[in-house]
């Protein structure tokens, strides 16, 4: 079994076209065919199915997939490590955050950590944080800002940064705009603008609302912070959101409220994996961050 046999496979696996994956793989559509099927003979199974313009894995082809991955990613894991442990400032570091990390938090840290290390450089992922620490967890990506910070994942080290409240975020005119703080009960009967199923944020949410009695009515669904809060200021319902997200850009059509009960914040930090050594450069980043916020919290910012 040869490293490029395992390259063509997983290409053609994920374009499920032969032609397209030559293409991308600058070979001859020939050589991609003979390599797959060298492969398949060596193992002895059949892991594509043929037929038509598109041709799809087969059973045992999707097992094999999942775990050459996994080899090609340590593969290429083991060449980046191998770089940065000759020269620590050259790496590239893969990092993942969420939405609600992506317009402040993120481009301000990393500017502050390019001036010191100018020569790292990062590969940036975006996505829910299930999805960031499954990829932390399997190394698709190094590390990973996430919210709530999980302190004991069997997989994962959790390093919290800092703490942040959840506001309610409601429209301009809304009957509850002129107060100076809330109660979440005070919003038992509004309609919500939440995220949708799977995302932190909406457990989050639904946990603090059934805390103190209610169910929230999800009237309108998103995946990202500016449309919910726009659709707040369309004045369509009601939101909890982070802190941080609505100093960001303040809507004029909206209110920003302090929930005083019950008291409602998140933890906002790293996560780095258990089971395999971080490379130089991450280790630096990671380093960085820590004394970055230690210093912001010492002067109250």
């Amino acid at each position: 079994m040869e490293l490029r046999q395992l390259k063509y496979f997983l290409k053609v696996a994920e374009l499920e076209h032969v032609s397209e994956a030559a293409a991308e793989l600058h070979v001859a559509q020939s050589a991609v065919s003979r390599q797959i099927a060298n492969l398949e003979e060596e193992l002895g199974v059949q892991l594509f199915l043929r037929g038509g313009r598109k041709i799809r894995l087969t059973p045992v082809g999707e097992v094999f997939l999942e775990r050459i991955k996994v080899v090609l990613t340590e593969l290429e894991k083991a060449e980046r490590d191998v770089q940065e442990f000759l020269n620590p400032e050259s790496g590239t570091i893969r990092l993942g955050f969420p939405t609600s990390l992506a317009a402040k938090t993120l481009p301000k840290v990393i500017s502050a950590f390019r001036k010191e290390h100018p020569q790292i450089g990062f590969q940036l992922q975006q996505g829910s944080v299930n999805h960031l620490l499954d990829a932390v967890k399997i190394g698709q990506i190094d590390l990973a800002f996430v919210s709530p910070v999980p302190l004991h994942h069997a997989d994962l080290y959790g390093d919290i940064l800092f703490t942040e409240k959840i506001m309610a975020l409601i429209p301009k005119k809304h009957r509850l705009a002129e107060l100076d703080h809330l109660r979440l009960d005070q919003l038992r009967h509004e309609p919500f603008v939440m995220f949708k199923e799977g995302f932190i944020m909406r457990d989050l949410v639904e946990k603090a609302c059934q805390q103190v009695g209610f169910q929230p009515k999800a009237t309108f669904e998103g995946e990202d912070m500016d449309t919910i809060k726009g659709l707040v200021a369309a004045g369509l319902g009601v939101s909890l959101l982070p802190e941080i997200t609505l100093n960001e850009a303040p809507q004029r059509d909206t209110r920003m409220k302090e929930i005083v009960e019950p008291n409602m914040t998140r933890t906002v930090g790293m996560v780095r994996p258990k089971h395999r050594e971080v490379a130089p450069s991450e280790q630096i980043f990671y380093n960085f961050l820590i004394n970055y916020y230690r210093k912001l919290d010492r002067f109250g910012w």
